[in-house]
């Protein structure tokens, strides 16, 4: 059942549908491990990464919203149920127990990275079914490209 009638069609609501769902997943997992890694930090660089996490938490979830409220407006229920963010969710993440700055440096890099790649696939997929939508994966895609950049200037020179 619809509840809320689409403004595109739908085969491009499919499309769409499946590039914000999967951010979706990416984004509310994307907080999850940022403040899994931020309650558990330790080392010299503490305060500044710890903050910083807050800067990835705060804009992934944000955004999170943002999706979700993007496909329900195009008639597509989002699902950010713990279960199904934890039985999706790919992206990497800390180990348990406390965690060193460089490795939390070197996850949320990776994290982003990857999380930027299925972003600019997704891009891709919707620039004709859904402009609209594209757009918005771009400004997602340029903050989390502009925090994986500042995680990695934190490791350099590249340590080990």
């Amino acid at each position: 059942m619809t509840v809320v009638k689409s403004t595109i069609p739908e085969s491009a609501r499919q499309v769409t549908g499946e590039a914000l769902q999967g951010t979706l997943v990416d984004l509310l997992g994307l907080s999850l491990t940022g403040k899994q890694a931020h309650w558990n930090i330790v080392g010299p660089r503490f305060r500044s990464i710890h903050l910083q996490l807050d800067e990835v938490v705060a804009a992934a979830r944000s955004f999170a919203d943002t999706v979700a409220e993007r496909s329900v407006a195009l008639g597509m229920p989002a699902d950010g149920r713990p279960e199904t963010i934890a039985s999706a969710f790919t992206l990497p993440g800390p180990k348990d127990g406390w965690v060193r700055d460089g490795d939390v440096v070197q996850v949320m890099a990776e994290a982003l990275e990857a999380a930027i790649g299925r972003l600019r696939e997704r891009i891709e997929a919707t620039e004709k079914p859904d402009p609209v939508t594209q757009d918005l994966l771009i400004t997602i895609t340029a903050e989390l490209e502009k925090q994986r950049w500042m995680f990695d200037a934190e490791n350099w020179p590249k340590e080990g």
